[in-house]
């Protein structure tokens, strides 16, 4: 099977942690064709000597600069471009793949030809993989995934891998503050295409101890509450769904304290 995994880096990411997620990606039981490597705007030297030298060694790292920061919607619309496969794998760069992650997703598209997209539920932990602190679980079957999209993001984006042409007859990647991963499944669900989720942390997720405080502010809200507009403009919500949505979004992202707010994180919206 041939396929393309997509990444993005710009001038925030550590060494040592892209390090380790492509040592990952090396590792696996079905390896990728293509590690496509967007470079969102300027990099500083330390981490432009780690990629060269990279690239050395593995020829199927293809990197890709763009000159000005675009963000990561733009950086993934790009990148996608550039991938010469119909397969593509989605991977945070700071995060790492657990050894069988590829063949499991691959052999659920074998088994059912109609599905455009497969993610899983991750494993969330900080600096070291051993130091996990909860799990973030998504629902397995496309009707229920469907119906949890009105809700909240029904897809670990770092965990999907998905069909170029049903990603691209949805529009693509397209930016959206904080929220273009969200913003793309609705249009796909709009689209027609078919999800799934495997039960089984396929990923395992960097986070920081105050991620989910961070998760906070009028800004955040605006992204979802204008992302729950567009879901209600498109009858996927109503408008008491769209009501019940934004009150909570309003009450959690600005109301809430930074410390009340990461306690309802972890609370009810990881496994722990």
């Amino acid at each position: 099977m041939d396929f393309s995994v997509l990444m993005s880096i710009y001038r925030n990411t550590k060494v040592n942690e892209l390090k380790e997620c492509l040592q990952s990606l090396y590792n696996q039981t079905v390896k990728a064709t293509e590690l496509v490597i967007v470079v969102d705007g300027p990099i500083p030297e330390s981490l432009q000597n780690f990629l060269n030298e990279e690239i050395k060694v593995h020829s199927e790292i293809k990197v890709y600069p763009i000159e000005k920061n675009v963000g990561l919607g733009n950086a993934l619309r790009y990148g996608m471009e550039k991938c010469n496969y119909e397969m593509i794998a989605r991977m945070d760069t700071d995060d790492v793949c657990v050894l069988d992650r590829f063949e499991k997703q691959f052999k659920v598209f074998e088994e059912d030809k109609e599905l455009s997209l497969v993610g899983s539920n991750i494993v969330e932990f900080v600096d070291n993989i051993e130091n996990t602190i909860g799990e973030r679980v998504v629902l397995e079957k496309h009707e229920d995934i469907c119906k949890d999209l009105k809700k909240r993001c029904p897809i670990n984006h770092m965990t999907v891998v998905f069909k170029k042409s049903e990603v691209e007859k949805a529009g693509g990647y397209i930016h959206w503050l904080y929220d273009e991963d969200s913003y793309l499944w609705v249009r796909m669900y709009l689209a027609g295409c078919k999800f799934y989720n495997i039960q089984e942390n396929l990923v395992k997720a960097r986070v920081n101890l105050d991620t989910y405080a961070r998760r906070g502010g009028y800004t955040y809200y605006k992204s979802e509450r204008d992302l729950f507009r567009f879901m209600k403009k498109n009858k996927i919500i109503n408008c008491i769904e769209y009501l019940k949505c934004i009150f909570i979004r309003f009450t959690v992202y600005v109301l809430m304290p930074n410390r009340v707010r990461s306690w309802a994180f972890k609370k009810f919206a990881r496994k722990n």
